[in-house]
């Protein structure tokens, strides 16, 4: 099960990869600008993206979850097969929005699942597998498609991506199988409803905090990596299928070892201690934003592409935890809208506004540094990964008293201004 929702993630990823290297040619093709081209990788899939999610998770919380996994893998799959016929930039607009309803049913569901069948102390390690699927997509992605885009061109690479996607979605179908058909009428958990959801969540401080931070990192982040290929197109002069290698070097090869590595070190040396993994995900970040300042001001291609290997190796270290701390904080009926929810405002806040504030502000800068006003904006954008770390940190605080709570099933209230009550509750509970 694991590895073949880790193979359904990467078709997922996949496409949005490819499509960071194709940037330049669309834009060529139908005569677009940055902010046209930060609209349709940005705002455009992810509103879609993060309103489908929530109803779909509600469903995945309470339905058969491999069922959804494997209708929505189909839908983006003939949707991103489809993209390869379009006419114009509005087609392309409406495909993406298709795109992303398909997408938003992969994560909440795949995670519930993975969820459901592993412990508290060995989710890290388990989300740190189906998180492989990241450095996966990037390998294929960027490699595959890198070349693929160079040779054949956008549109016969992305009917090529999509068809692998069908026949997982059928997989799927045919082999998984939902666990909670196995439960008797005795053991199933009425599912809780939306309002007691969101009145649950909001009251958990652990839960805000990780919004934040999951917001604040998709602003900064996909501004950032969405526009990362083309910088080294624009500033350094490479080649489309040149990026893609390098990338599939770097942000695969690394991000597959940081992952791993990730989750191997929480479920070894901090199982059970959430709020230690918060600390080490908060420091990991701070040096991703020096790294990142380092990254946009290095001289040549080759001191920004191993930066670029030793950034892939550190973001890829939080991901395990933060996933498997998310599952953690919430009962196995919230788990799908949990993840959903923060989709959506990290989506909406986030990536939506993301590449397109930073191909605003290269349009803007334009004028300045011509050629160099990506590489400006997008460093402009570094420093915002120190507001990621203070949310982080200050998570750490409330985690496993949280933690506790939905364990013992403790209605945990934790006053804005006061700490003391998870204090106390810590001390009390076993």
């Amino acid at each position: 099960m694991l590895l073949l929702l880790t193979a359904v993630l990467t078709s997922n990823l996949l496409e949005r990869f490819v499509l960071s290297l194709a940037i330049e040619p669309i834009k060529q093709e139908f005569q677009l600008s940055d902010s046209q081209i930060g609209f349709l990788t940005g705002l455009a899939f992810a509103l879609f993206y993060a309103v489908a999610g929530v109803p779909i998770a509600r469903w995945s919380d309470r339905g058969n979850r491999n069922i959804i996994v494997s209708v929505t893998t189909g839908l983006w799959s003939a949707m991103v097969v489809i993209s390869g016929f379009v006419g114009n930039y509005f087609q392309l607009l409406l495909v993406r929005v298709g795109i992303a309803v398909g997408e938003s049913g992969c994560w909440p569901p795949a995670q519930s699942l993975i969820a459901d069948c592993f412990s508290r102390a060995e989710r890290p390690k388990a989300m740190a597998v189906y998180n492989m699927a990241g450095p996966m997509a990037v390998i294929i992605g960027y490699f595959g498609g890198g070349w693929l885009v160079e040779y054949f061109g956008w549109r016969t690479t992305f009917i090529l991506l999509g068809i692998p996607g069908i026949f997982l979605a059928i997989l799927v179908k045919l082999t998984l199988r939902e666990p909670r058909l196995t439960l008797s009428k005795s053991q199933v958990v009425e599912q809780p409803s939306f309002k007691q959801v969101l009145s649950t969540l909001g009251r958990q401080r652990t839960f805000r905090c990780i919004v934040m931070a999951f917001c604040a990192t998709y602003f900064f982040g996909y501004g950032i990596i969405q526009w990362m290929p083309t910088f080294f197109i624009r500033s350094h002069g490479m080649e489309i299928g040149e990026v893609g290698t390098w990338f599939a070097l770097a942000w695969g090869l690394f991000g597959f070892l940081g992952t791993y590595l990730g989750g191997l070190f929480a479920s070894r040396y901090a199982a059970g201690k959430e709020a230690l993994q918060m600390r080490g995900c908060a420091l990991v970040l701070i040096v991703c934003c020096l790294l990142y300042v380092m990254f946009y001001l290095a001289s040549n291609k080759y001191q920004a592409i191993a930066l670029m290997a030793v950034l892939a190796l550190m973001f890829a270290l939080i991901n395990g935890p933060i996933f498997s701390s998310i599952q953690s904080l919430v009962n196995d009926r919230m788990r799908s809208t949990a993840i959903a929810l923060i989709f959506l405002l990290a989506n909406l806040i986030g990536s939506g506004l993301g590449p397109l504030a930073v191909g605003a502000l290269s349009d803007l800068l334009a004028p300045i540094y011509g050629q160099e006003s990506l590489r400006y904006a997008s460093l402009l954008f570094a420093p915002g990964y120190m507001w990621v770390a203070f949310y982080y940190w200050k998570a750490s605080k409330t985690i496993e008293a949280d933690i506790r709570a939905v364990e013992l099933h403790v209605d945990l209230k934790i006053d804005k201004t006061d700490f003391t009550a998870s204090s106390n509750l810590t001390t009390k509970l076993p």
